[in-house]
């Protein structure tokens, strides 16, 4: 049982790791903005220049919504170029600059101009020609908005999804711990609460309560039923293991319908908070119940997304279950609608689109502002209950873990939270949603690539500085001593800095990481069942949840629908402990059973279309990488691999496969932008190129992998990490082709000896050389 002084710790130490994570995403962000010029930011995504104000109209919570586009007055064509703006970004738009000297040396008579001409908010809307930015959320923030002619949109650190991490862990303290003066805490925690920070352990639960359960699904495998009833089963926290190609959403979409439906075993239907780690698993997941069928009209799921969409078109029903459309679809929305009108308007005069095509200027626009001010606040008030009535009506509420704090969300309760991709998310962000809810579910897979985590990055770099700088000094024995301790300590902490950077971690780990993550596995089947304060962030709270209890507070899906037999061996033995098998549907799937896919000799058949796994070794071809001194960290690229690539996509195109079904992945950002460059004029967007984090949750026909590292220091960066292996592996459904140099890869640690061992044993194994 956790003490006061174990809760006490936990929570100074999230504190001190969210402060760091702040610290470092903004210190990336401003030396990223100090030292880039204009063009420069916008090859790296992080600015989009040339704009210009297409309308500006009322969101939710009476905020601006600044609609922008590029005019085709100043550029060739109004679709933007690549860019890493997404639903929920914080940006910035300001005056266009065009060099680096107007952009880092304003004119001090400008000065004034300049702050009004700037305005911050949220990422509402990106499309391929516009971004609509959602300005203030206070009266003062969009006072006098008055944006120029010309502007540019700029990325920021989010300091609102920090600012509520920390809010909850607040909250957290003032539930569990006395305040520092000795009086009582606030609240009484919950039974969810104290089962999440160890002070009980998790209530016992009848067996026999869900026995006579109906599956809505009835081709669910015997390890979703399981996963299924011990969800509805437990009363406080279950976890579902969900490796690769298992259907974690599939499971989730029942046991959603199982909590919503009214049964024996379910008297009184249960309200439902669906989060997730972002937007995508989100409207994954709402995707899946707008697509439910339903007997009638009356009986159909009634469910609101709250937040940004980001596949607003994938799916008709997406748009109208966002909280805003119906907000003004509901029978109270009329009572906000002549003020969001009167509104709208006068922004629109503001923005020069009213009927005289100047904006005003002067007292004129300082009295046109205090009427917005005073309409904004009329707004708000009216669709505070348009909100609140919408809400109240929802079955199921699905929002993001960070989107669930926003001001909609206040003094909703629910009887259950769901969280998807839990073990890509923060444990802080999940503490948001959790205190809306009497019980929580988590779902996710811990072998997969864990939260980005940037202070991490930061550590890695000042250990590499200072390991260098030992390297050039004579070594003694004490130095020795402390530098094996301090590997160890490395070894101890669930740090993955090298999965999450370019740069290499520079340890010989061999046989180490296959064996702490059997440690790991061990100490979790047991469950040590205390509160140990998080090392790094990326401890999630699936991890700890299964440290503490062990593997009885989770329970694994083993059947994969995803990959061939062969492909999904070597994942299955590593890192599922053998238990996952292929169904009988893709077991023995291959390219060559798909309709498009032909060869004309029985040698192209065989070599394209019935391997399942191909592997071009490059040992000895002196195909070495090279750093890329323009990207990111020094970014690493083979242009060799590039060719060999090239020519196997070449090879499997000519035998009938679509672009669109095949990807290729690199774990390096480099090798992405060399690829793309040379494939992407052959063969359009629709083949996928990409790194390893962007293909997580995503799958492929063919998988091509382009491994990178090739050198005589034998170094090989983050390869070593295997949750990132894992990943890129696992994409593949039908055929897997792995580009690399073995004599270099080899020397990565004990996962990646095991897997070129496996791949000598199990793949067409060719030995590259450009032909």
């Amino acid at each position: 049982m956790a003490s006061d002084t174990d809760l006490r710790a936990f929570i100074d130490r999230q504190r001190i790791l969210l402060a760091q994570e702040r610290a470092a995403e903004i210190e990336r962000s401003s030396l990223l903005l100090s030292n880039c010029g204009p063009k420069l930011l916008e090859q790296k995504g992080l600015s989009l220049a040339g704009l210009g104000v297409v309308g500006m109209n009322v969101g939710l919570g009476g905020k601006t919504l600044v609609e922008l586009e590029r005019p085709l007055a100043y550029h060739t064509s109004n679709i933007f170029p690549p860019h890493t703006f997404r639903p929920g970004d914080i940006a910035r738009i300001e005056t266009n600059v065009t060099s680096t000297i107007s952009a880092k040396k304003p004119k001090a008579s400008a000065t004034a101009d300049a702050k009004n001409s700037v305005a911050e908010g949220v990422v509402y809307k990106v499309s391929d020609t516009r971004i609509v930015i959602a300005v203030g959320g206070s009266d003062s923030s969009t006072d006098d908005l008055d944006l120029p002619e010309r502007c540019r949109v700029i990325k920021l650190a989010n300091s609102v999804t920090y600012d509520r991490m920390d809010k909850a862990i607040d909250q957290l303290e003032r539930v569990i711990l006395p305040s520092h003066d000795g009086k009582a805490t606030s609240g009484h925690p919950t039974p969810l609460i104290q089962v999440l920070l160890g002070i009980r352990p998790p209530s016992p639960f009848d067996e026999n309560a869900v026995e006579t359960i109906s599956f809505f699904d009835p081709s669910l495998n015997e390890s979703q039923k399981t996963a299924i009833k011990f969800c509805l089963e437990s009363p406080e926290v279950a976890c579902i293991h969900g490796p690769p190609g298992t259907g974690k959403t599939h499971t989730l979409i029942e046991i959603i319908r199982q909590l919503t439906t009214k049964s024996d075993s379910n008297p009184k239907p249960k309200r439902v908070l669906v989060c997730g780690a972002s937007n995508l698993s989100v409207d994954n997941i709402l995707e899946r119940l707008l697509a439910l069928p339903s007997a009638d009209k009356a009986q159909k799921l009634k469910v609101t997304r709250i937040g940004h969409p980001a596949r607003v078109m994938a799916h008709e029903g997406v748009l109208e279950s966002t909280l805003e459309v119906k907000a003004t679809r509901s029978d109270e929305a009329a009572l906000a609608k002549d003020v969001k009108e009167d509104l709208e308007m006068t922004l629109g005069v503001l923005s020069g689109k009213g009927s005289k095509g100047k904006r005003p200027r002067g007292a004129e626009r300082r009295k046109m502002w205090d009427e917005v001010k005073a309409l904004r606040k009329e707004y708000r008030q009216r669709e505070g209950g348009v909100v609140k009535s919408v809400l109240k009506d929802s079955q199921v509420v699905l929002a993001t873990c960070h989107s669930s704090g926003g001001r909609q969300m206040f003094n909703q309760d629910f009887d259950v939270v769901i969280i998807d991709e839990a073990t890509q998310a923060i444990e802080a962000v999940c503490w948001i949603p959790i205190f809306k809810a009497k019980k929580l579910i988590l779902a996710g897979d811990p072998m997969q690539l864990p939260p980005t985590i940037l202070s991490l990055d930061d550590k890695q770099k000042k250990a590499k500085a200072i390991k260098a700088q030992k390297a050039t000094q004579p070594k003694s024995t004490t130095a020795k001593t402390a530098t094996v301790s301090k590997g160890k300590e490395s070894k101890l902490s669930k740090s993955t800095a090298a999965s999450r950077t370019d740069a290499d971690s520079g340890e010989d780990d061999s046989e180490d990481d296959l064996a702490e993550a059997t440690t790991r596995m061990s100490v979790a089947s047991k469950g040590s069942e205390k509160l140990v304060p998080p090392k790094t962030l990326e401890t999630t709270l699936f991890d700890r949840l299964e440290s503490m209890y062990g593997a009885g507070i989770k329970r694994m899906l083993d059947v994969q629908y995803r990959m061939h037999q062969q492909i999904c061996s070597f994942p299955s033995d590593t890192l599922y402990g053998s238990k996952l098998t292929s169904h009988d549907s893709v077991a023995s799937h291959l390219l060559s059973d798909l309709s498009n896919a032909s060869a004309e000799s029985e040698e192209d058949e065989k070599e394209l279309l019935q391997t399942p796994v191909v592997f071009f070794d490059t040992a000895g071809c002196e195909y070495f990488e090279r750093l890329d001194g323009d990207s990111d960290e020094g970014s690493r690229c083979n242009e060799n691999e590039v060719t060999i690539v090239n020519n196997w996509v070449s090879k499997l195109v000519d035998v009938g496969l679509l672009p669109s079904q095949i990807a290729i992945i690199t774990p390096y950002q480099a090798q992405v932008t060399l690829l793309t460059s040379l494939l992407r004029p052959k063969y359009g967007p629709s083949l996928e190129i990409g790194t390893v984090d962007g293909m997580q949750g995503r799958e492929k026909e063919a998988v091509i992998i382009s491994l990178v590292r090739s050198n005589d220091t034998r170094e090989v960066g983050f390869l070593k990490e295997k949750r990132r292996m894992n990943v890129a592996m696992t994409r593949a459904k039908r055929h897997l082709c792995i580009v690399g140099d073995s004599s270099t890869v080899i020397h990565g640690g004990g996962y990646l000896k095991k897997w070129l061992t496996w791949l000598e044993s199990n793949a067409d194994v060719k030995y590259a050389g450009l032909k």
